[in-house]
């Protein structure tokens, strides 16, 4: 497995996208709020309609959507649903996405919290990500899982600041992986690749890395640190 700090010390200039975010939660609500702030062209949905998103909406810029529109055109989705809400997205979500859309799981799953009992996880061992992955049919990459929400608004940094925090990003596609990679550069953070989506059982709850305020190379000890045994918190 791969794990390795972005070197990158410059923030080059990038294009502005068009994303998607499913999700208005806490991590999809400040995610919505940067994005915009930062100038790209956000569209933003939740399972109770694009009305109930009016106050977002003018706080932001970002535009309010249903579920069925969050990824048309987006060069980037965020997926940042409850896990045992992902079966029930609308088939073919991500159809209308823009070719090499990458798409961005932050989810975790809580058993015993919130999602009861998913067997292909426990059972089949299949890492969270890749259970989701396989509901969307499409690759995912995994970011922003262990991140404080808040943090995401607080703790921005221009890069090369010592105190900046970086993120694990975990997945199989390469070209969506430095994708996703450049725009948390842009958010303010570091990022470390924590490998595949197979190898993200790494950043999952409870692991060294989850919920961890560091730099790259504290990242990438933690990732390397981790036990596959998933703890008995997180099994239902």
């Amino acid at each position: 497995m791969c794990i390795e700090p972005d070197s990158s010390r410059s923030r080059k200039a990038r294009p502005l996208m068009k994303i998607g975010i499913i999700g208005a939660g806490n991590i999809g609500g400040n995610l919505t709020r940067r994005l915009s702030a930062l100038g790209h062209d956000v569209s933003v949905a939740n399972s109770r309609g694009p009305q109930t998103l009016a106050d977002l909406a003018e706080e932001t810029g970002a535009t309010p959507v249903t579920v069925e529109e969050a990824a048309r055109g987006a060069e980037v989705v965020v997926v940042t649903i409850p896990l045992k809400a992902i079966p029930s997205l609308p088939s073919g979500i991500l159809d209308g996405a823009a070719d090499g859309v990458a798409v961005i799981d932050t989810n975790n799953y809580y058993p015993q919290q919130r999602d009861g009992r998913i067997a292909e996880i426990e059972d089949e061992g299949l890492t969270e990500s890749r259970w989701t992955e396989r509901h969307l049919g499409h690759p995912v990459i995994k970011a922003f899982n262990g991140t404080y929400a808040q943090d995401i608004l607080d703790r921005p940094l221009a890069a090369g600041d010592p105190g900046r925090v970086a993120l694990p990003v975990a997945g199989d596609d390469e070209a969506a992986k430095a994708k996703v990679r450049a725009l948390i550069d842009e958010l303010g953070f570091d990022t470390v690749d924590a490998g595949g989506i197979d190898d993200s059982w790494r950043q999952q709850p409870d692991t060294p890395v989850y919920g961890l305020r560091a730099g790259a190379e504290a990242v990438a000890k933690a990732l390397a640190d981790a036990s596959p045994e998933r703890p008995a918190a997180f099994r239902g």
